[in-house]
């Protein structure tokens, strides 16, 4: 099992990413005190996304996370709904699948079920 992926967002993003992650139906949880103020964690299902904090935050250009989501055709019309972007992709495995780019510029793969 993946526990968790962490990816670097300036602070004035995350407002926008903790909304995106949250229309992939994941909920925000408190990082340990020691973390308070520079990351926020989000979580669904035992797998976390920790967003960094940082002034100068590095998005790889191909790099992604891949999330299977629950009912794929309502989880693409709710994060459409907010204003990102939603790419279909070629289906795999007979399921349909798409990219986004989540606030902050990272590549998220939306798929409908696992291989």
């Amino acid at each position: 099992m993946l526990h968790h992926a962490s990816l670097e967002i300036d602070g004035n993003q995350l407002a926008a990413a903790l909304g995106f992650w949250q229309a992939l139906g994941f909920e925000r949880v408190d990082p340990p005190s020691s973390l308070a103020g520079t990351t926020a964690w989000i979580e669904r299902d035992g797998t976390q996304i920790h967003l960094i904090v940082t002034a100068k935050p590095t998005v790889p250009r191909l790099g992604h996370v891949a999330v299977v989501v629950p009912d794929f055709a309502a989880t693409v019309a709710r994060v459409e709904a907010s204003g990102t972007r939603v790419e279909p992709r070629q289906a795999h495995w007979g399921q349909p699948r798409a990219f986004a780019s989540a606030p902050g510029g990272h590549r998220v793969e939306l798929m409908a079920a696992p291989p």
